[in-house]
């Protein structure tokens, strides 16, 4: 559709760039007609704006679904290994042992890799921040020193994205807390880490969400996961006096929320509609 839009707005173009030229060579305007010439931009440029405004919110409205990795607390691509006396509540296993929860994590390892950021947070320290449902984006490292918040906003299921280009890490007992559900789902069954690399929970941290790693992660002596998992692509998981607590498989259904970039696409659209007008209403 939005093909079709654009091969007729620019044959249109290039027609009236042309009855522009034959103009200038005759010096005459037909001021009555000229109007209605250029009536069929104002629906035909609000078509536009409608249907790239409708795409994008579509796009954003893209969950992530782990699909059978859901059934795993810890999942890893090579090994699982561990010192002391870790507890894992849930599945354990290896992407060889379960091909098709391997092949479910690597496709919601790209959704949550595609999705469209809400806000860049390249450089800054995770803690001290406290954060509304969206998708946020490190192009490299991203470090959490003390407590993040996740404020659901009163919300049944908020989503959280967290694209982070290489590693993760936590330093000795940073937590991340949410705050502001509204009581009837899981905290932390919406929460995902989508880390390019690998990932380190620090000694004593105490984490939420679902820790999707390119490579590696490796918890620290007693670090914690409630109503999360760690799930590594590639590497190995290493545990060392861990307690691991899978939440429930999540209801597909719950939009990733956009805050702010289908009105600014939609408003570029308006933008180059009054353009168009103006430019054809001489």
């Amino acid at each position: 559709m939005l093909k079709q839009l654009a091969k007729k707005l620019n044959a249109h173009w290039q027609e009236d760039v042309r009855n522009q030229e034959d103009k200038t060579t005759m010096k005459t305007v037909d001021l009555q007609t000229a109007p209605r010439k250029g009536a069929w931009r104002i629906p035909l440029g609000l078509g536009c704006a409608l249907a790239l405004t409708f795409t994008h919110l579509k796009a954003a409205s893209v969950d992530i679904n782990l699909g059978q990795a859901n059934n795993y607390a810890v999942l890893a691509g090579s090994a699982v290994t561990g010192a002391g006396s870790s507890v894992v509540n849930g599945g354990i296993g290896l992407s060889a042992q379960d091909p098709q929860a391997a092949s479910d994590l690597t496709t919601a390892y790209n959704t949550a890799a595609g999705l469209a950021p809400n806000q860049t947070l390249t450089g800054q320290d995770l803690g001290g921040l406290t954060l509304t449902p969206g998708v946020y984006f490190f192009a490299s490292s991203a470090e959490l020193t003390g407590t993040l918040e996740l404020n659901g906003e009163g919300l049944a299921d908020p989503v959280f994205v967290f694209q982070i280009g290489s590693t993760l890490t936590t330093a000795t007992d940073s937590s991340v807390v949410t705050i502001n559900d509204d009581g009837s789902s899981t905290p932390g069954i919406s929460v995902f880490w989508q880390v390019g690399s690998s990932a380190t929970l620090g000694t004593g941290t105490a984490f939420e969400g679902n820790l999707l790693a390119l490579t590696s992660i490796t918890a620290d002596t007693d670090a914690t996961v409630l109503d999360g998992r760690l799930l590594a692509q590639n590497g190995a998981v290493t545990l060392d006096d861990n307690t691991i607590t899978a939440p429930p498989a999540e209801v597909q259904g719950t939009p990733v929320p956009d805050t702010g970039g289908t009105l600014q696409l939609f408003g570029s659209g308006l933008a180059a509609l009054v353009a168009f007008g103006r430019r054809f209403s001489r």
